[in-house]
């Protein structure tokens, strides 16, 4: 037996392989050795002869960035190889730049050998098939892999969104005490040269006045100049970490409707940004289109913004954007417009006779939202006395209805199944809401479990969020005995969607318009539900499914490699169904849809797809055993 066969032979996975194709391979076997250290692949670049087999020594491997730095990179140890992904899907030119060391010993594959050996032995391919699946379920390998050029417009792009906060000048915080005379504070602003002004009580801040608000409350007002600052300020103060992404600091302050944030430093105020200098900084950045939104002046002004969101999505995701910030930021939009068209509603139809809530529900309640988006959408308000019930609930289902037509005219189309505001179901006081809930919970059926999935994942979008806090606290409330029954139904909703994968391994489709299709949203869903359920079991609120993953990790839920496997394959789906959609829209000039023909896919794609699937169907086996307690059903 010769020192290669017996190698290969303890090796995969080649041990996989019968023993005369291990001979022949042995022959076929090319021996090198690397007398120096250095580079001997470079992504993209260098044309791989075969797969190579480490005998003693190491490969390191890793992708340069825009900016010249190593990301992602990896130690390859004796008995690993390098090159299988780089001869079947990548064109036989290297996926990552690759370095040996010194006294580096390899076995080379010729790579004609290679294929040769993957078309003849499945289950030797799939096992790299596998591993590169897993592989481009890791946003820092796909984004590399799927894009290998830069060009002007990218680094630019790249810059601001690797960019952390430390790399941005902040100004100087400028403070003085609670009781302050306005014009003390004015003439403060005026010889630090600064908009904003923070309020002290001892060392603590407690709010801030700015330039506007001395306007406003004070000469607009006519007020005495002498007036306290505490009287004027506003607050809550907010903070952000300077190694925090600079798109993470404009998306709080959108969020928030806030101009100005404290940086930190591990604690420490560092100083202070404006919302203005950020965006000034960033003029490529799609928070600029964020701001132009919110100065639209009327509804077609807002529609014709809309139409604009697929390009700027487009335009993140083909730069290696992760799908999460494109799907923050197309809510972000969603959310101005429908802010934007309530103000305009209740300035036309005058201030509602209670306080009350617009909540987002599905989707665009979890902060996932797509460019194929239909409205869901509820109301909740406070509960007033008899005399004012009916004045109360005829005031907000017309101004339901005018919301949700000026949205249709956006873009933003009737919901089929009608969840939504203007429908009189979903419009009803408080304690109505939580009557709903309760019966949701205590009587489980299927439409009922369906119900309480779809309003558990709402957010506020305007008005009183204490109203979904009360109602939030009602359900976890109820949630402390809910009955078994409760969670297997939920559970068994969580279980109706598989992933369509055939017997084979391969990609089930069904037929659409003369193509064979699947589903992307469809296949997307079973992590959703499944990640709600046991949100729901151990009483976390958060809609979104990324923060209800990362909530599960930090509660032990999930392991660290559970929640990695589910990110990742959530998030790719995501961005796959995005430039699908966005594509659908800018070159199709059609209504975007969730199917794909796998036909259209790249061999990356479908591999990584297949080990998605997997993913997806190894958790449902988890749910069925966790909650229906039947592992077939």
């Amino acid at each position: 037996m010769s020192d290669k066969f017996s190698f290969l032979k303890h090796t995969h996975p080649f041990e996989l392989l019968p023993d005369d194709t291990l001979t022949y391979l042995a022959d076929a076997l090319e021996e090198m050795e690397f007398n120096q250290t250095g580079i001997i692949y470079e992504q993209h670049k260098t044309k791989v002869d075969g797969l190579d087999i480490i005998v003693t020594g190491n490969y390191e491997t890793y992708f340069y960035n825009s900016e010249g730095k190593k990301e992602a990179g990896s130690s390859l140890k004796p008995g690993d190889t390098y090159g299988a992904f780089s001869i079947l899907l990548n064109k036989e030119k290297s996926i990552k730049t690759v370095s040996a060391s010194k006294k580096t010993k390899i076995y080379r594959v010729p790579a004609a050998t290679f294929k040769a050996l993957c078309k003849e032995h499945d289950a030797f391919y799939q096992s790299f098939v596998t591993l590169f699946g897993k592989e481009m379920l890791n946003d820092a390998f796909a984004n590399f892999v799927t894009r290998p050029t830069y060009d002007l417009d990218t680094l630019t792009f790249d810059r601001y969104f690797i960019g952390r906060m430390d790399s941005v000048n902040t100004r100087p915080i400028v403070s003085c005490e609670r009781g302050t005379p306005a014009h003390e504070a004015a003439k403060l602003m005026e010889a630090n040269k600064l908009s904003c002004l923070f309020i002290t009580e001892g060392d603590t801040y407690i709010g801030y006045v700015t330039d506007i608000l001395l306007r406003n409350k004070i000469i607009a007002a006519r007020r005495d100049a002498d007036t306290p600052v505490e009287a004027i300020m506003e607050g809550p103060i907010y903070r952000i970490s300077r190694e925090a992404y600079i798109y993470e600091a404009i998306l709080m302050m959108f969020n928030h409707k806030i101009r100005y944030l404290i940086v930190e430093d591990h604690g420490q105020e560092t100083g202070v940004i404006s919302r203005s200098k950020l965006l000034s900084d960033q003029a490529q950045s799609p928070f600029v289109f964020i701001q132009s939104v919110r100065l639209a002046m009327s509804v077609d002004e807002l529609k014709a913004k809309w139409a604009e969101v697929p390009e700027v999505v487009y335009n993140l995701l083909t730069r290696g954007v992760k799908s999460e910030l494109a799907n923050q930021i197309i809510t972000n939009i969603s959310d101005t417009i429908a802010q934007k068209v309530i103000e305009g509603v209740i300035d036309e139809i005058g201030p509602p006779p209670a306080k009350f809530v617009f909540m987002a529900l599905g989707s665009e309640g979890r902060m996932e939202q797509t460019l194929k988006t239909d409205q869901d959408n509820a109301i909740i308000y406070e509960d007033k006395a008899n005399e004012f019930r009916g004045k109360t609930r005829t005031y907000f289902l017309h101004f339901a209805e005018l919301v949700s037509e000026r949205l249709n005219h956006i873009g933003f189309v009737f919901c089929t199944g009608g969840l939504m505001a203007k429908n009189p179901k979903w419009t009803h006081s408080l304690s109505h809401w939580k009557r709903n809930y309760n019966e949701w919970i205590e009587n489980p059926d299927p439409q009922s479990v369906m119900n309480f999935s779809t309003f558990f994942d709402c957010r506020m979008i305007y008005g009183e969020e204490s109203l979904v806090k009360e109602l939030q606290a009602h359900i976890l409330q109820k949630l402390e005995d809910p009955g078994t029954y409760f969670f297997t139904q939920l559970a068994t909703n969580a279980l109706q969607y598989e992933p369509p994968l055939t017997f084979f391994r391969g990609i089930k489709t069904i037929e659409k318009d003369d193509q064979q299709v699947f589903n992307i949203k469809r296949s997307m869903t079973p992590i959703v539900d499944l990640v709600r359920v046991y949100a729901l079991k151990h009483k976390i609120l958060k809609t979104n499914t990324g923060e209800r993953l990362s909530a599960l990790r930090d509660q032990k839920v999930f392991t660290e490699e559970d929640y990695l496997e589910l990110m990742q394959s959530y998030y790719y789906m995501m961005g796959m169904r995005l430039r699908y959609q966005a594509r659908q829209i800018m070159n199709d000039h059609s209504e975007p849809h969730n199917y794909v023909s796998p036909g259209n896919l790249t061999k990356i794609e479908v591999v990584t797809l297949k080990a998605i699937f997997k993913v997806i169907e190894n958790f449902q086996q988890g749910i069925k055993i966790n909650f229906t307690r039947n592992l077939f059903g």
